[in-house]
This record gives structure tokens, C-alpha cells and sequence, in this order.
């Protein structure tokens, strides 16, 4: 049965994130059960599950000037997300990684309270003091990923950090990874381990999420409409 599609206007929502750059189909599945096709300058809400397909990937930008780069075949939750630059008491920011990967800038909130963001994953869940992270989820879902041993990466959790330092918690230890290092997570039993540069698992993107201006980099209208999946 195909979908019907019902466009509606944003005005007036609440700006968690926006996606700024996006290519390939990516869906948006809501708190109430409603899903939505997510176009350049969508809405990004507290609450929606992200899914990118084969082939895709979408940059979001968030309130407090921070991004997320999610790859293809990817799902991403935003559990909570609350920033005012006049109230950081209420700082909160808690994402999901379920299926896949991503890369992450953080912004203004993990300056001034970092222990207010984290993401959890599968195997364990990622603190920040402010850094450029990526992390990849395996589940014999990565056979198409390079690894500089050969094959595909192993099942579980891998990072790197281009800048700064994150923290990875699991229920048997909590160990720093800082600028320029790599990890891996076998399962939430099992301690994070650091792993040699020649063999850590890099989090890749697209060329055209690097660089915008590389055709075919962005899908989208820019007219603030969303599509509602009923």
C-alpha cells in the first residue's frame, strides 16, 4: 500500500535541530508513532528516531551550534535535547545511537556543562568534555566499512577523536580516549580497550558531507515543509 503524503508547515515548533545538509531518503519517526521524510531545513524534534538509508546521510545542527553527521544505514534517537543560552541549569542533552554510526561536533552546551551530555549506544555510553568524535555501532552490519586489518570490523562499539576527549562507560569500566585515539567496545560486560592506530576503525563520511559543494551533496526544497507518513 503506497503512503499518503501530507505536507505540513513548521512554523511555530520548537527548534531542536535542523538538518543543513542531506542526501538519499531519511526518515523521522516521532514520539506519537508518526513518521516524516525529512528535507533540507526539516525539523529535527526531542523524541525523533532518525533512520537514514543505503546511500545517505544528513547533517543536523543543533541549538546550541553543535552537529551530528549521521552515515547511511544508520538510526539515531534524540532522547532529550534542551539548551538556552540563558538557562544553563537546564542543560540536557541525551542521544541514541541504535544502529550505525556518526560524527559529532560538539558545541556551546559541553563547554559549559559537558556533564549534561552523552550518548548512549548498544554496548555503553559516551561522555563528553567538548571535543570531534565519531562512533560506529557493528552488528554484522558492516561489511562495507574499512578496516585496516582486513574484513570487516568487528561486532561492537568503535570511536576515534579528532579533537578534545570523550569518556566510554560500560558496566565494567569508564576509560578516557583523547585527540587522536581509537576504541572499541565488545558489549557492555566487557572493559572499553584502546586500540592501535593501524588498526582502528575511522568513522568515514561521504566526500559531499565533507564538502558541500560537491554535486549532488544536498536533496531538499528549503521550504520549512515536512512530509507526514500516514
Amino acid at each position: 500500500m503506497l503512503a499518503a503524503l501530507a505536507c505540513l508547515p513548521q512554523a511555530g515548533l520548537a527548534l531542536t535541530g535542523q538538518i543543513t545538509q542531506i542526501s538519499g531518503a531519511v526518515l523521522a519517526r516521532s514520539a506519537d508513532g508518526q513518521s516524516r521524510l525529512l528535507a533540507l531545513d526539516s525539523t529535527v524534534r526531542e523524541g525523533d528516531l532518525l533512520v537514514t538509508a543505503e546511500n545517505t546521510f544528513a547533517r543536523i545542527k543543533w541549538g546550541d551550534g553543535g552537529e551530528v553527521v549521521l552515515r547511511a544505514n544508520s538510526q539515531f534517537k534524540v532522547d532529550a535535547y534542551s539548551y538556552e543560552e540563558s538557562a544553563p541549569a537546564r542543560d540536557n542533552v541525551l542521544f541514541s545511537l541504535v544502529k550505525g554510526g556518526f560524527r559529532a561536533v560538539t558545541g556551546l552546551l559541553t563547554r559549559r556543562n559537558p556533564q549534561t551530555y552523552s550518548v548512549r549506544t548498544p554496548t555503553s555510553t559516551i561522555g563528553i568534555r567538548g571535543t570531534h568524535f565519531g562512533a560506529l555501532y557493528c552488528n554484522n552490519d558492516c561489511a562495507n566499512v574499512p578496516n585496516p586489518a582486513g574484513g570487516a570490523p568487528a561486532n561492537g562499539l568503535h570511536v576515534d577523536v579528532a579533537d578534545g576527549r570523550i569518556f566510554v562507560a560500560t558496566q565494567a569500566a569508564v576509560v578516557d580516549f583523547s585527540v587522536g585515539q581509537f576504541g572499541y567496545v565488545q558489549s557492555d560486560a566487557a572493559a572499553p580497550v584502546q586500540v592501535p592506530e593501524s588498526q582502528g576503525i575511522r568513522v568515514t563520511l561521504p566526500p559531499q558531507a565533507v564538502n558541500p559543494a560537491i554535486q549532488g551533496g544536498t536533496v531538499g526544497t528549503g521550504s520549512h515543509l515536512e512530509c507526514t507518513i500516514r
